[in-house]
């Protein structure tokens, strides 16, 4: 699976699959998956998590690029 950039988030507000996702139960699913930060082309691993949003589980990856600044990306088919 591929993973794609979704968007950079400051200060624990994020909106994803049309929420803030800091609003909800993040649980890990034990993956983790190696992305590049699309500014500045540097590696990172970051952990693949899933929150459940209206009775549907959706799955994302997030850490932190740099001190409250995190990244999100989202699976991507191809």
């Amino acid at each position: 699976m591929n993973w794609k950039f979704e968007k950079a988030a400051f200060d624990g507000k994020c909106q994803l699959f049309g929420v803030n996702i800091f609003d909800y139960d993040w649980q890990t699913t034990g993956q983790c998956v190696h992305v590049k930060d699309p500014h500045y082309w540097q590696d990172f691993t970051f952990e693949v998590w899933q929150v459940e949003i209206d009775g549907q589980l959706r799955r994302f990856a997030a850490g932190e690029f740099s001190n409250c600044v995190g990244g999100f990306y989202l699976e991507q088919d191809k």
